[in-house]
């Protein structure tokens, strides 16, 4: 069994996955107080699915980009647990996870996340074998500048305001957009992809596995 916990944003998670089935998930829209929020869930789920901490066998986490003290509170409760029950961990983006509920499609996807201040985090992806794969580097961008660099069909997921989705959605020829429940981050999707990690023994230290950060001091490329 492996448990996934994602506190990147509001938007929060926790499931538990089998490998051949989900065995609970909950989400919820977190009012920033994922520390009193986070553990009663958990073991909700872990209750759901008549299982105690002694019964997984690996722990998943989203690393980010998103809220620093949302990021904080998984990744400390997952390292804990991680460390407590010496089990493996396994980190993952936060927008892999965005990009790994959309359907495969010959053509470029764009996930972002709210990064406050007005501002985007971005991140292109293509398929390759047979899975979405991060492209170039991650982007700190606004709605305005994302709309006037997308010259070509591209889809677009994630987290996004009504104003973004009519600004974006006026680009009809180019931009793709995933509806609202095709872009919510769904941690059962982050424990699939922990799931093939695990199994190829591509874990991470729970020492030193760090969260992903975007500094919204940075300036927006032009």
């Amino acid at each position: 069994m492996l448990l996934a916990i994602d506190t990147s944003t509001r938007c929060s998670g926790v499931a538990v996955h089998e490998g051949t089935k989900v065995m609970s998930e909950v989400i919820w829209l977190s009012q920033n107080h994922h520390t009193i929020e986070l553990t009663p869930i958990l073991q909700e789920v872990l209750e759901r699915s008549r299982l105690k901490v002694s019964d997984l066998g690996a722990i998943a986490v989203a690393l980010g980009p998103g809220s620093f003290t949302g990021l904080r509170i998984g990744l400390a409760l997952a390292k804990g647990l991680a460390l407590a029950a010496h089990i493996p961990l396994v980190g993952i983006p936060t927008l892999d996870i965005v990009a790994a509920a959309q359907p495969l499609r010959e053509m470029p996807l764009i996930a972002v996340l709210q990064a406050g201040r007005g501002r985007l985090a971005a991140q292109a992806y293509m398929v390759k074998h047979a899975a979405w794969q991060p492209v170039g580097e991650l982007e700190l961008t606004d709605v305005q500048a994302l709309a006037r660099r997308i010259q070509s069909p591209t889809i677009v997921c994630g987290e996004l305001e009504e104003q973004e989705r009519q600004l974006l959605g006026r680009k009809r020829k180019n931009v793709l957009l995933a509806t609202p429940a095709q872009s919510l981050r769904r941690p059962s999707f982050l424990a699939e992809l922990a799931w093939r990690r695990w199994k190829l023994g591509r874990v991470d230290n729970p020492v030193s596995l760090a969260p992903i950060y975007i500094h919204v001091g940075e300036t927006i490329p032009e």
